[in-house]
């Protein structure tokens, strides 16, 4: 029977081409969305239908551990447990430490850090009882480098990998390999409303000259999820053109 592989955030542009791939190496593939997102899901499942794709979605609030509960509970029921665990959900609210309150603040933390947890803590138990499981967790190159105006979202960025080496400790015995991917900038449909000429001065930075495709993202996430890698934990593991090298 094939692996359940779940993404949270997995219908934004990153989650997408994430969810495509993991279907493609074999997976059955659950994706999560907001429960304000409930219209724009029904259509995202559509177009993967059209593609010839199955991809069963699942709304939550992420940032809520009961709701995030309460989710993982109806998928587990319909799917079977969960062994592939891929924390991609996130958001931003940019603004100058100067002018950043405190809602700004929290929001971000919750959904791109505090869900991790949330989300994680629900599937961990399970994982440890089989003795296998592969969590990625969707950092960002601006969790290594900081970025201006992103206090909040880069200490949330950099958090995820300060969970992932704990957490891969106490699953490294038992089977369970916990890593991050930290992409650079991407080709989504976020980037690519940028003004051109901010988008061509990001693009000049990078030693590449290109933004990421997403599907080089999932190509790094197939890796960490697949078998035969049982070997890689706690690693972070960089996708950004060469924009940051550490």
């Amino acid at each position: 029977m094939a692996r359940v592989a779940f993404v949270t955030g997995g219908i934004g542009g990153i989650g997408t081409a994430i969810c495509t791939r993991l279907v493609h190496d074999g997976f059955t593939v659950v994706a999560n969305h907001h429960p304000s997102e409930c219209e724009i899901a029904e259509a995202w499942k559509k177009d993967r239908a059209a593609e010839g794709i199955t991809i069963d979605t699942y709304s939550a609030d992420v940032s809520s551990f009961e709701d995030t509960g309460r989710m993982i509970a109806e998928i587990v029921a319909a799917h079977g447990p969960i062994e592939v665990l891929v924390n991609c959900a996130g958001i931003t609210r940019d603004t100058t430490f100067k002018k950043m309150q405190p809602a700004q603040w929290n929001a971000v933390i919750n959904v791109n850090l505090n869900s991790v947890f949330n989300v994680t803590r629900q599937v961990w138990d399970g994982m440890l009882e089989r003795g296998y499981g592969r969590i990625v967790n969707i950092s960002s190159v601006n969790g290594q480098r900081g970025q201006f105006g992103q206090t909040n979202y880069s200490a949330a960025k950099a958090g995820m990998h300060g969970f992932t080496m704990a957490l891969a400790q106490e699953g490294a015995a038992k089977g369970i390999t916990v890593n991050t991917i930290s992409p650079g900038y991407v080709e989504t449909a976020m980037t690519l409303a940028m003004d051109d000429k901010v988008r061509n001065s990001i693009i000049g930075g990078i030693p590449m000259r290109r933004m990421a495709q997403p599907a080089e993202i999932a190509s790094a996430v197939a890796f960490l999820a697949a078998d035969a890698n049982g070997y890689v934990t706690g690693a972070n593991i960089p996708v950004n053109g060469g924009l940051f090298m550490h």
